[in-house]
C-alpha cells in the first residue's frame, strides 16, 4: 500500500508544482513589458526658514500635494528579462512533464493492481478446487480405514493438508480485499468503494479451458532507443537543463548596466488652492542607467550558483537517462525469461493434463483406483497455478516495459529546442 500512496501523492504534488509555476511565468513575462502606474501623495509638514523656501512659506506649516502618472520601460539590451522569461516558460514545461510522469505512474499502478487482482481470483479458484480434492482424498482414507484396508497414518497424512489449504484460501481472500482497497485508493475513493470492484474478466482468459492459448501480446524484435526520449521524466529533465542554462544567461547579463526609459506627467503644488490649476503641472522623461561596480562578490556568487545548478541538472538528466535505459533493458530480459518459463510451464501443464486423462480413463475402465485420479488432478492444479503465475508475471512485466518506454504519455509533450546539448552531456 505504501507504493499506492506514493504514486497518488506524487501525482498530486506534480499538479501542485505545475500550478505554482504558472504565476512565476506571468511574473517573468511582466518584466519584459512597459510599466505604467499612478502615484498620489499629500503631506503636511513644517518647512525650514533656512532652506529653499523663503518666508512666509519658510517656517510655516503647509500641505504638499502630488499626483503623477509614471511609465517606465527596460530596454533589456542584454536579454536579461527575455532569458528570465524563457527560464520561467521552461520551468512550466518541467512541471507539465512531471505531471504527465506522475499520471503515467498512477495509470501503471492501476493496471498492475488489476493484474494482481485477476491473478488472485484465478489462484483462489485453483485453491478451492485443490481443497475439494484434498477433502476427497481424506474421505477416501477414512473409508479405507473403516473397511480395514488402510491405516490411521494414511488418514492423518491426508487430513494434514486440509488446514494449509484452508489457510491458503484465507490468505488469497485477504490479498483480494487489500488489492480492492488499493485500486479504490488509486481511483481517489475510500476503502469502502473497493467492495464494488468486480472480478476482472481477464482472469477467465488466464485460467480457463484454453490453457495453451498464446497471450495476445509479444515482445518486438527490437525496441527503438529514441522512444526513451519520449518518457515524461526524461523530457522534464531536459527542460530543467534548458531552464538552468537560461538562468546562467540572466546571471551573466546582471554584470552589465541596466538602461531604463521613464516618463511622468502630473500635478504638484504646495497647498490645495492651486493644486488643480494648469500652473501646477509637471512632466518629464529621460533614461536611467544603473551599473554595478562593487557588490561584495554577490553577482559572481550568483553566477557560480547558477552554473552549479546547471551541472546538477545535467547530472540529474544523465542519471535519469541511464536509469531509463536500464529499466527498459531489465524488462526486456525479464520478458524473454518469462516467455521461456511460460513455454516450460505450459508443456508441464500439457503433460499433467495428459496424465489426468489417462488416470480418469483407467478408473472408468476399472484398471486403477479413484485415488490415483484425484492425485493426478492435484498435480494438474499445481501446474495450472504455475501457468497462472507465469502469465500474470509476464503481463506485469509488459506493463512495466510500457512504463519504461513512456507509455505514450510523452508523445504530445513539447520537446526542448537544444536537444544536441543533452546528447553531448551523455557522451561526456
Amino acid at each position: 500500500m505504501a507504493g499506492v500512496w506514493r504514486s497518488a501523492t506524487r501525482c498530486a504534488g506534480a499538479a501542485s508544482r505545475r500550478r505554482q509555476s504558472q504565476p512565476q511565468d506571468s511574473a517573468a513575462r511582466s518584466a519584459t513589458l512597459p510599466k505604467v502606474g499612478v502615484e498620489a501623495a499629500t503631506t503636511r509638514g513644517l518647512y525650514s526658514s533656512e532652506y529653499i523656501f523663503p518666508p512666509p512659506l519658510g517656517g510655516s506649516w503647509n500641505w504638499e500635494n502630488e499626483f503623477a502618472v509614471k511609465a517606465s520601460y527596460d530596454l533589456d539590451l542584454w536579454d536579461k528579462d527575455h532569458s528570465a522569461l524563457e527560464s520561467a516558460l521552461d520551468t512550466v514545461q518541467v512541471s507539465a512533464a512531471e505531471a504527465r510522469s506522475a499520471q503515467l505512474n498512477l495509470e501503471v499502478a492501476v493496471v498492475r493492481g488489476y493484474l494482481q487482482l485477476a491473478t488472485q481470483y484465478a489462484l483462489r479458484d485453483i485453491a478451492a478446487t485443490t481443497l475439494a480434492q484434498q477433502t476427497a482424498l481424506a474421505d477416501i482414507a477414512r473409508r479405507r480405514l473403516g473397511a480395514g484396508l488402510g491405516t490411521r497414518l494414511e488418514v492423518s497424512q491426508a487430513e494434514t493438508a486440509l488446514p494449509d489449504a484452508r489457510a491458503n484460501i484465507e490468505k488469497i481472500d485477504e490479498n483480494i480485499a487489500l488489492l480492492r482497497n488499493q485500486i479504490a485508493a488509486l481511483s481517489g475513493q475510500g476503502p469502502g468503494s473497493g467492495d464494488a470492484i468486480q472480478r476482472p474478466a481477464m482472469a477467465t482468459n488466464m485460467i480457463g479451458a484454453d490453457q495453451g492459448s498464446a497471450l495476445p501480446i509479444g515482445l518486438p524484435d527490437n525496441v527503438p532507443a529514441h522512444l526513451i526520449g519520449r518518457r515524461p521524466d526524461v523530457i522534464a529533465q531536459r527542460w530543467r537543463v534548458e531552464a538552468m542554462s537560461k538562468n546562467i544567461d540572466v546571471a551573466k547579463a546582471s554584470f552589465y548596466p541596466d538602461i531604463n526609459i521613464s516618463a511622468f506627467v502630473g500635478l504638484q503644488a504646495l497647498g490645495f488652492s492651486n493644486f488643480l490649476s494648469a500652473a501646477s503641472g509637471v512632466r518629464g522623461s529621460g533614461p536611467a542607467i544603473s551599473l554595478p561596480i562593487f557588490d561584495g562578490g554577490c553577482l559572481r556568487a550568483n553566477l557560480s550558483a547558477q552554473a552549479a545548478a546547471l551541472d546538477g541538472a545535467i547530472e540529474s538528466y544523465n542519471n535519469t537517462l541511464v536509469q531509463a535505459l536500464q529499466s527498459v533493458a531489465d524488462q526486456i530480459v525479464k520478458l524473454k525469461s518469462e516467455q521461456q518459463q511460460q513455454l516450460q510451464s505450459e508443456q508441464a501443464l500439457a503433460l499433467a493434463d495428459q496424465s489426468y486423462g489417462l488416470a480418469r480413463r483407467g478408473y472408468q475402465a476399472g484398471l486403477t483406483a479413484y485415488i490415483n485420479v484425484i492425485q493426478t488432478q492435484l498435480t494438474l492444479l499445481q501446474q495450472q497455478q504455475r501457468v497462472a503465475q507465469t502469465r500474470a508475471s509476464y503481463l506485469d512485466n509488459w506493463a512495466q516495459l510500457m512504463q519504461a518506454l513512456g507509455g505514450g504519455l510523452g508523445d504530445d509533450l513539447p520537446q526542448p529546442g537544444k536537444a544536441d546539448v543533452s546528447v553531448v552531456d551523455v557522451k561526456q
